[in-house]
């Protein structure tokens, strides 16, 4: 399952600007490390660890979003985990 996100503040990686992000249903082995119920709310650095696993952002990237980008992407986190 995948879900396209547009970002409210669009991320710059070299000459290309990132301005939708797509994140990738979670699989178990890319949560290994982390508790899902941190997940579920939204620790910023449960997040930060597990979205360069399911989408093209890199950590630096993750440090770089808009607050509000953030808690969108979390929030699909939420969904993908409820089923």
């Amino acid at each position: 399952m995948l879900n396209t996100i547009t970002l409210k503040q669009p991320i710059t990686r070299g000459k290309k600007t990132l301005e939708k992000i797509t994140l990738r249903e979670p699989r178990a082995g890319e949560l290994r490390g982390l508790e899902i119920l941190a997940i579920a709310r939204m620790d910023v650095n449960s997040l930060r660890i597990l979205l360069p696993r399911i989408t093209e952002l890199t950590i630096n990237e993750v440090d770089q979003l808009h607050p509000a980008d953030l808690t969108k992407l979390g929030n699909e986190l939420t969904v993908f985990l409820a089923g």
